[in-house]
């Protein structure tokens, strides 16, 4: 071996040597500002619950809620995705709650924008938190109903533009929602208020933690469906986000969104690859509980394995994540 010649021109180790030069040569950066951070809201004051499967993640009164965001805004964070855990009295079959000015939710809103104008608000737009059948549509007969939903979508949508969310996010995955709602938002006055469309929401079986958190699985019935397969999408499908994000491009979403975000990275990969709006991608309650019991036996460096992470999901391709861990992150890169 005295005489090997070595045969390429070309050492790429020479571009890892220090971290200086792996610096320079950083193909993927990862920054706080495209990370969106999930809250959990609820009626009263003073609460703070943890989220039992979801360690870390709380449910939180408006006063807590404020506290948290102020906490996010100091280590960077600036964006927010905001869940109601409505409670069960204030149900009904229609969702009617959601557009009710006395909603705790909407109120919220209005508070964390007065004091916080900076912070970026994300709504939910869906009537599983508000219907008491669990499900995202209006459920009769035991049929989700697409056309019958849209209406009461657009009263929530407008009812939370009028409180300050600055983008929408139909969750809900009734077609032609987002044309709908951009019509809607649009008469009545909110043409600034942009729409982060749920455009590949798969069946998925990682969303426990925050069906834990809001309790809203379907319910049981015999009238009511088990699952959510008729209206989000077949795990195994990933062609057909290409015709559900197309609809909602061409019906005027201003984001497009994968969800799940890590076990679905090759759906980011080709929306990013087709398309030219931003790409949000959310990581889901399960996928984040994963790494937190994982860290939590000593399995792996959460320090380590959270951020890689991340880092995986933005080099598929998301402008947006929304994640457990963007407060975690971001004080991670303040120190």
């Amino acid at each position: 071996m005295d005489n090997f010649d070595f045969p390429g021109l070309q050492r790429p180790r020479r571009n890892r040597r220090t971290a200086a030069v792996r610096g320079l040569v950083k193909e993927t950066h990862l920054p706080v500002t495209s990370l969106v951070q999930p809250l959990f809201l609820v009626d009263g004051r003073g609460i703070r619950n943890e989220v039992t499967s979801l360690p870390g993640t709380f449910r939180l009164s408006t006063d807590e809620c404020l506290r948290e965001v102020e906490e996010c805004l100091t280590s960077g964070v600036t964006n927010f995705i905001v869940f109601p855990a409505v409670p069960e009295e204030l149900k009904d079959k229609t969702g009617t709650y959601g557009y009710d000015p006395a909603n705790f939710y909407l109120q919220a809103a209005r508070e964390i924008k007065s004091r916080f104008p900076e912070a970026c608000l994300i709504s939910d737009v869906a009537l599983d938190p508000y219907n008491i059948d669990g499900h995202d549509g209006l459920v009769r007969n035991g049929r989700i109903l697409n056309d019958e939903t849209l209406p009461i979508l657009a009263k929530m949508g407008i009812a939370q533009a009028a409180a300050g969310f600055d983008i929408l996010g139909p969750s809900d995955m009734m077609d032609g929602r987002i044309g709908y709602l951009r019509q809607a938002l649009d008469k009545a006055g909110f043409t600034e208020t942009g729409i982060m469309a749920y455009s590949a929401k798969y069946a998925s079986a990682f969303y426990g933690p925050f069906r834990d958190a809001l309790d809203s699985a379907p319910k049981d019935g015999d009238d009511i469906p088990k699952d959510k397969k008729t209206y989000q999408m077949d795990p195994a499908n990933q062609r057909e986000a290409l015709i559900e994000a197309a609809l909602d491009t061409a019906e005027g979403a201003d984001f497009l969104m994968v969800k799940p975000a890590l076990n679905y990275l090759d759906v980011i990969a080709l929306l990013r690859q087709n398309f030219e709006l931003p790409i949000a991608a959310y990581h889901v309650s399960g996928e984040c509980a994963m790494l937190l019991a994982a860290a939590r036996n000593g399995w792996l460096d959460f320090d380590r394995a959270m951020p890689e992470t991340l880092l995986a999901i933005r080099r598929a391709g998301a402008d947006v994540i929304i994640t457990y861990f963007a407060k975690a992150y971001a004080q991670m890169t303040q120190s």
